[in-house]
């Protein structure tokens, strides 16, 4: 059995007694003042109207206390069964307490009326005269002095205790607010975590996103570097190739135009020039000042 369990057992429990000594309350009411106050005198000093009013105002009271403690609690129950049984014991509870609020009214009314009848008889039996109706008056007068301290006495405690409750009363609600604020504070504390974790995880994600887009770029600059050295690299190369063949057929050029100009020479001179094979020079028809054009 759990907590919630063995606390509606024991509410349960209390009610049934506190029911049971409201109940005696309520009788002791109704039947006060029946007697006469001659054979009742003791019982009177310890069981005066309002102590019984009282008391079972109190009874009463804690009975409703009983019953709001039994709603809250019947939620909690662990079945569904559990919780509708407590429900409408919960009910029922509240319907024993209205009915005690009436006999406490029909009980008072009747302990007026009985009052009334016991105080008609005594004033029957004082104005008879004699011994006895003198000692009864004087037993009254003493009595009533007695009454009425014994009541003074009591409704003061019934206002320190009831000064007390509200004390404790009011003491508890604030008690209950700061908890409320706390438990606000606390509620408003995890969410501000909750939003700062998500805005972490965001945070996080995005440092993993700008990590690869990091090196995605140094891959590509990288790339993009070798890829310029190489073509670089290239165009040096071609161009250091065609300027090697241009200064081969600028010499080639060159030697076939000093050939034929000895061969010319010898001719105007009668000197015998040994020819010249045309293979070794090819004839070009490409002009000297014609320009070289890379093939890039």
């Amino acid at each position: 059995m759990d907590q919630v369990a063995e606390e509606v057992e024991r509410v349960k429990k209390d009610f049934e007694e506190t029911y049971g000594q409201t109940l005696k309350h309520i009788d002791s009411i109704q039947n006060y003042g029946k007697t006469s106050r001659i054979e009742i005198e003791e019982a009177e000093k310890k069981k005066s109207l309002p102590r019984l009013n009282g008391s079972a105002q109190d009874g009463m009271n804690t009975l409703q206390s009983l019953q709001f403690d039994l709603d809250l609690l019947a939620p909690q129950l662990p079945s569904v069964d559990d919780v509708e049984n407590a429900q409408s014991l919960a009910l029922s509870w509240k319907n024993q307490i209205q009915s005690l609020r009436l006999s406490l009214r029909n009980a008072n009314l009747q302990a007026k009326t009985n009052m009334t009848k016991a105080a008609q008889q005594e004033r029957e039996l004082l104005l008879g005269g004699g011994e006895e109706s003198t000692t009864r008056r004087r037993n009254l007068q003493t009595k009533a002095g007695m009454t009425s301290a014994a009541e003074s006495i009591t409704e003061s405690l019934r206002r320190t205790r009831q000064l007390m409750v509200q004390v404790e009363v009011e003491r508890s609600g604030s008690t209950l607010m700061t908890v409320e604020e706390s438990t606000g504070v606390l509620r408003k504390a995890e969410s501000e975590y909750k939003g700062h974790r998500s805005l972490l995880s965001r945070t996080r994600s995005l440092l993993s996103t700008m990590q690869r887009q990091d090196v995605l770029d140094r891959v590509i600059l990288i790339t993009g570097l070798i890829l310029f050295s190489l073509a670089v690299l290239y165009v040096v190369s071609k161009r250091v190739g065609v300027l090697k063949l241009q200064r081969k057929v600028i010499a080639a050029v060159k030697a076939g135009m000093a050939a034929q100009q000895q061969q010319e020479i010898g001719g105007r001179d009668g000197i015998d020039v040994a020819p010249v094979n045309p293979v070794v020079v090819p004839e070009l028809n490409i002009p000297l000042e014609h320009p070289m054009h890379d093939e890039l």
